[in-house]
């Protein structure tokens, strides 16, 4: 995402609902310091298994983070999580230029008149 082009507004508003979550933020900066498999992240971040897999596949889905399977020494599967690069610039002119590339709402023709 760090050298990609500027993000739709469609990605951005995903993107930017990804973040808007504390958990969320929580996995990405335990992330940005070291990658991690799921046992250890939930303990290291206080949630439950089943809650940060939700969260995790919020932030994959959004591109933020990447998940690998490996074999640990005794032959076990594990899947570590990592961040992907990314860079997010917003300024008025970036938000500006995202939307208007967003999908028009249902009911709405992209010139914003109702149909």
């Amino acid at each position: 995402m760090s050298d990609d082009p500027p993000l739709s507004g469609d990605d951005l508003v995903r993107v930017l609902g990804t973040l808007a979550n504390p958990h969320r933020m929580r996995v990405i900066a335990a992330l940005a310091r070291e990658r991690a498999y799921v046992s250890r992240l939930a303990r290291d971040l206080g949630i439950s298994r089943a809650l940060l897999q939700v969260h995790l596949r919020k932030l994959t889905a959004a591109g933020l983070v990447s998940a690998h399977l490996e074999l640990s020494e005794d032959g076990k599967a594990m899947k570590y999580y990592e961040v992907e690069p990314f860079v997010l610039r917003l300024t008025p002119d970036t938000i500006a230029n995202a939307a208007r590339t967003l999908t028009p709402p249902e009911g709405v023709d992209p010139h914003g008149t109702e149909r």
